[in-house]
Formats: structure tokens, C-alpha cells, sequence
């Protein structure tokens, strides 16, 4: 993992970010000059003068359409099939793109001819290094090999998600002390009558060693041992950073409050804070611009199935715990709650309309809530508001909840972009370790790529309730 502009980005991911942009410029340069040859003289001004930004406009604009389609998620190299249809679609687009650009501009005007050589280079290219990556995530050589301190109950969740890291490969868990264990005991290891952590560690070929023991009085961690491993140039990190950055979550099971106060994170300075809020005042009006058409049909097609108002006000809960009205589109009937009792959304939810289950499935509804960030309410992103009723009673019943209200609301957020809709008190959980994380770690960086993740969730639909 990388740490990257305070956010952690899998090695894998950085480095195939890097070679298809090679292949992209290669393809943009390769596929201009098959196009240009045999142009004599006029083709060398050109070469000089205008291959430069047709190429850089061509991979830039190649990288954001592939990352909005979702092609350097989580595992960008699995799934094949899902890859294939993705990358397809990635360069259909860009190659509507370049043929609109060609028609429409003199100065940068690629013909047919380039703009077909730049795909038929480019897309085969990237499919060979997307091969190549889903076999090289096949070998288990190239994980980072990981012992576990501990097999208690803080164990138990990295135990269930041990199946979803592609990046490391748990080898085994240490039991530091006779306790009730939350790992299978096929996979515990022993020291044996005579046998060090070094000893052990280099038996397994160990690359970094994760301390999850709870109670570490009384020798219950073994300091010296780990600083033995430590001197031999093996990684100690505890459980709670491992998480963070294997997973890009803050595991409520392992927090403690001083990790949070002396580790790194929870950083905002006054240039931090105008930088977002000149982001956000920026992209929301162009985004009002772009998206009224969509927002005044939408408007008119819930006035003719159902009436007015067409827009609604409810109360959420937002920085600092102050209480705002969020504007959003109506999709639920007039009598969604009669009882005036607050419901959790579901599947299916019989409260929608027939538009409003249209705009929720593509996040429509949520556009007027553009005019809560002009107002400084929200931001663009962060974490997703909740009504005071249900803050009330998560902060009772959920530790450190009340710390998602240190960041703005956002209309989109980190749990939205990796969690489907939260209709529980379980998947509130699941939802604030994300929230937490990005709270932690939130920055310039980490709001753009959240907001590129939001472009494929709402293109394939995922999530909507």
C-alpha cells in the first residue's frame, strides 16, 4: 500500500494506473503519426507543434472515462468478463469523444483514420496488462505475508474479510494467552516447547507482524520479541492501521482512543477548509448548470404523477451536530409516513412513486440538494446526513458515531461509493467505519477519486433504494 496524499492506494493499482497511461500516450503518438505519414513537410509542423496536446488530451481524457467506469476499483484486474464489458464501453465513449472533438475543433482535429488506430492500439494494449495482473494477482508470492498477535474477539472481522484481500495473505494467528479463540483453529500457530516469534516468523517467511492482543499488561505483549522481528526488518503495525489500510476502513473493533489521538489524521487547517470549500462552490455550479434540464423534467413528471410539491424539505444532522433542511426531489407519496414515525429505507420500497424509484435508482433526487452546498450546509462530499431521530439513537448505540459530525454532509461519500444504501442499525456500523476513514483522511485527493467512484455507481445503478 501506498499512502498517498494522505490516502492508502494499493502498489498494484499505482503501477497499473502507470503503465496504461504509457500505453495510452504511446497509442495517441503511435496512431497520429500512421495518420500524418506521407504528409511531407506539413506533417513535421504538426508532429512539432500539435501531437503534444492531441496525445495528452487523448490519454488524459482516456483515464478519466475508464476511472468513471470503474476500471481502477477496488481488484481493478478481476472479474474478466465484467472487466471486458467495462473497458469496451470506456472506449466506445472515447471514441464518440474524439470523433465529436475531431468534428467540432480545427485545431485539434485527429481524423478517422488516427482516432481508429489510437483505439485499435490502445484497447488491446490494456487488455494484455489487465491479463497480466489478474495472473500476477493469482500468485501468492508476490502478498505480503502477515502473522496475527491475537485470537480474540478483535480478530474475528479481519478473520471474515481475510478472504477479500488480494494485496496480503494472513498466515496465521499467535495465541499470546489460553482464551476463548474467534479464529479456526486450523488456522493457529504455535511456538512450540523452545521456539521464538523470530524463529516462527522466519519459518513462515514472514513480511509484517499485526498486534491484535487487547490486554497488553502484565506481559502480555511480547516487547522484546517484537523488537527482535522489528531489528530483522520485519513491518509491526497494530490491528487498527493494518485495517485502515488494507481495507480503507476504521474497524470499530479495534479502536482505541489514543491510536486516534496520537496517530496520524483528523488534519483540517484554515487552507485545508477554503481549498474544499472553493472545489465545491466551483463543480456544484457547474453541475447545476449541466444538470437542470434533467432536474426540471424530473420536477414535472412527479407534478404529473402525483402532484404538488415536487421538491421537500427534511431535517439533517450536519457538522457539529447543527440540525439543516435538505432539498431533494420528491419520490415517496404523500403519505410515506402518516404515522410521523421515520422509517429506515428498503428494497423496493413500496413508499416510492414510479418516477421516484427512476430518480433514486439514478441519484437525480439528489441533485437540488446542489443548493445545500452553495449554502455551505454541505459539501460535495463526505459523510451522508442522517435525520436527528435516527442520530439519536445510533449515537447511543454505536461508539465514536458522534466523530462522522467533525466533517460537512456530503452529498456523496466514501461509504456511499464502497457500502449499498444503509437500512440498519448493522449497516450504520459498516457505514461510519467508512465514514471514519475518510474523516480521518480526508483531502483534495481523496474527494476526487470519490467523486469519480459516484460517476460509475450512478452509470450501473449500484446501491439505489
Amino acid at each position: 500500500m501506498v499512502h498517498l496524499f494522505t490516502h492508502y492506494v494499493p502498489g498494484r493499482l499505482l503501477l497499473l494506473v502507470i503503465l496504461e497511461t504509457l500505453i495510452l500516450l504511446f497509442a495517441a503518438f503511435a496512431g497520429l503519426s500512421l495518420d500524418y505519414v506521407g504528409a511531407g513537410e506539413a506533417a513535421v509542423f504538426r508532429l512539432e507543434k500539435l501531437f503534444l496536446p492531441e496525445v495528452l488530451i487523448f490519454a488524459s481524457g482516456m483515464m478519466v472515462v475508464m476511472l468513471s467506469m470503474g476500471l481502477y476499483g477496488w481488484d481493478a484486474w478481476r472479474d474478466t468478463r465484467s472487466i471486458g464489458v467495462r473497458l469496451a464501453g470506456a472506449f466506445l465513449l472515447g471514441f464518440l469523444a474524439l470523433a465529436v472533438l475531431s468534428h467540432w475543433s480545427s485545431s485539434l482535429s485527429p481524423g478517422f483514420g488516427a482516432i481508429s488506430a489510437m483505439i485499435a492500439i490502445a484497447l488491446p494494449g490494456t487488455w494484455a496488462v489487465r491479463t497480466g495482473f489478474d495472473w500476477w494477482n493469482s500468485l501468492s508470492s508476490f502478498k505480503s505475508r502477515v502473522l496475527v498477535l491475537g485470537t480474540g474477539s478483535r480478530v474475528s472481522r479481519l478473520a471474515e474479510y481475510r478472504r477479500h484481500n488480494s494485496h496480503s495473505e494472513i498466515v496465521g494467528y499467535l495465541a499470546l494467552k489460553p482464551a476463548m479463540h474467534y479464529v479456526p483453529a486450523s488456522h493457529i500457530l504455535t511456538l512450540g516447547p523452545k521456539g521464538t516469534l523470530l524463529s516462527l516468523v522466519k519459518k513462515h517467511a514472514i513480511d509484517q507482524i499485526v498486534v491484535a492482543v487487547r490486554d497488553r499488561r502484565g506481559g502480555g505483549l511480547p516487547i522484546q520479541e517484537l523488537l527482535e522481528c522489528k531489528a530483522a526488518g520485519i513491518n509491526v503495525v497494530e490491528l487498527a492501521t493494518y485495517f485502515e489500510r488494507e481495507y480503507r476502513q476504521v474497524m470499530l473493533e479495534s479502536l482505541n482512543p489514543s491510536w486516534m489521538v496520537l496517530g496520524d489524521g483528523f488534519r483540517q487547517g484554515l487552507m485545508d477548509r477554503a481549498v474544499k470549500r472553493i472545489f465545491d462552490l466551483t463543480i456544484s455550479v457547474m453541475l447545476l448548470v449541466l444538470t437542470l434540464p434533467i432536474v426540471l423534467v424530473s420536477a414535472l413528471l412527479i407534478f404529473l404523477e402525483s402532484g404538488w410539491p415536487v421538491f421537500y424539505r427534511q431535517e439533517r444532522v450536519g457538522r457539529d451536530g447543527r440540525v439543516f433542511k435538505v432539498l431533494k426531489l420528491r419520490s415517496m407519496k404523500h403519505d410515506a409516513e402518516q404515522d410521523g414515525t421515520p422509517h429506515w429505507a428498503s428494497p423496493n420500497d413500496e413508499r416510492t412513486t414510479i418516477v421516484g424509484r427512476f430518480i433514486r435508482k439514478w441519484r437525480i433526487d439528489e441533485l437540488p440538494q446542489l443548493f445545500n452546498v452553495l449554502r455551505g450546509e454541505m459539501s460535495l462530499v463526505g459523510p451522508r446526513p442522517e435525520r436527528p431521530q435516527f442520530v439519536e439513537q445510533l449515537e447511543k448505540q454505536i461508539p465514536y458515531y458522534a466523530l462522522r459530525h467533525s466533517a460537512k454532509p456530503g452529498i456523496t461519500g466514501w461509504a456511499q461509493v464502497r457500502y449499498p444504501y444503509g437500512a440498519s442499525v448493522d449497516d450504520a456500523v459498516e457505514k461510519l467505519q467508512y465514514d471514519l476513514y475518510y474523516v480521518k483522511n480526508r483531502g483534495l485527493f481523496l474527494d476526487l477519486a470519490i467523486l469519480l467512484a459516484t460517476v460509475e455507481v450512478v452509470l450501473w445503478g449500484r446501491g439505489a433504494r
